[in-house]
């Protein structure tokens, strides 16, 4: 393989110690989606399976095609057999929601091509962005309250149930890059979401179409949690609603949960694949970055079916603004300005991609 730098190689070992904590002597299974369905260009999961056999780690790969809506059992199998399973492939979304054999690790990579590995979302150090997420969710989980707001429309508030006052325990299933604080429930929000460009697939399951372009903004009106109203252009609104009746109908779920939100922690990301070549590819890459927020709706399980993305967003929590017109501010709360302070690497990451009075 060509035009390899030291920061490939970082990003390498950034994937396969920071992140999948492999040993030498572990099996390593890649998953990689084959190339000409215009997800992942097939050389970044190569370079991986050679970089792991220099580390000495027991390494195979196997080619996949799209995903279905039911599990391959000679994958399943494949899986249970090795320590850790580094997914290349959109397939990866849809296992990180079952629970891996004991023992065994399952890491979903969302890096699509060699250039993004050896940009700093690939190799600014996962454990850094590990201990960053805590603290954000530390943040958000001890909030009275939360706002939440961006310049189309978007304008809900609320408060996390009194159940989600923690992080998922699993460790067992890893996302690289770590790009999102945990997704908090919307059972207790209520305002307004402003429904704009596209809606898009959460990954979790398999129709078409896959996305819905829109040509006018619609607010979907939100009650507890709940999609009580569309509202908007005449035309426009009856595509939503179509839209959302036709998933629904397809899995027997209810269209109007809004299952949940979470918005980008990682500023390292630069991906510049415009929205309109695939919506669903670009809403499944952009979502750590943190000028958007993800809004998961139609079905009552996570992630629900149907993505909506709000870019320039503020949050505001308990009053202050950790992120203020799509830009994350760490140094707004103690726990996460303490944090960047600890990871040298964190503080410079975020010195280049803040204003100047950060």
């Amino acid at each position: 393989m060509k035009n390899i730098t030291e920061n490939h190689i970082r990003g390498a070992k950034n994937l396969l110690i920071n992140c999948a904590d492999l040993k030498p002597g572990e099996k390593l299974l890649i998953v990689s989606e084959e190339s000409d369905l215009g997800w992942y260009d097939g050389h970044c999961a190569e370079f991986i399976a050679t970089e792991a056999k220099k580390m000495g780690i027991d390494q195979m790969l196997t080619k996949v095609g799209s995903p279905k809506n039911f599990r391959s059992t000679d994958l399943i199998e494949l899986i249970e057999e090795n320590t850790v399973t580094i997914f290349f492939s959109r397939i990866g979304d849809q296992e990180r929601f079952s629970q891996p054999k004991a023992g065994t690790r399952i890491v979903m990579c969302y890096i699509r091509d060699m250039d993004m590995l050896s940009s700093p979302i690939g190799t600014t150090n996962y454990k850094a962005f590990r201990d960053f997420k805590k603290a954000v969710d530390n943040v958000l989980f001890n909030a009275e309250k939360i706002e939440i707001s961006c310049p189309l429309g978007s304008n809900l508030s609320g408060a996390l149930p009194k159940q989600q006052k923690k992080a998922s325990d699993n460790d067992d299933v890893r996302r690289f890059p770590l790009g999102v604080h945990e997704p908090i429930e919307a059972k207790k929000f209520s305002g307004q979401v402003a429904l704009d460009r596209y809606l898009a697939p959460t990954g979790s399951r398999v129709y078409e179409p896959d996305f819905l372009k829109l040509n006018e903004t619609v607010i979907a009106e939100i009650e507890l949690g709940r999609i009580t109203a569309f509202t908007g252009p005449k035309d426009e609104v009856k595509k939503v609603k179509e839209h959302y009746n036709l998933v629904a109908n397809k899995f027997n779920i209810d269209p109007t949960v809004v299952h949940s939100w979470h918005a980008g922690i990682h500023p390292g990301g630069n991906y510049k694949v415009p929205e309109s070549d695939d919506p669903d590819r670009w809403s499944n890459t952009v979502f750590s970055q943190p000028e958007y927020i993800h809004f998961h709706t139609c079905g009552d399980y996570a992630p629900g079916e149907i993505s909506c993305t709000n870019h320039g967003h503020t949050i505001k929590v308990n009053g202050l603004a950790l992120w203020n017109k799509g830009i994350l501010f760490p140094n707004i709360f103690e726990v996460t300005k303490k944090c960047i302070n600890t990871w040298p690497e964190l503080k410079a990451l975020f010195n280049q991609t803040q204003p100047k009075n950060f």
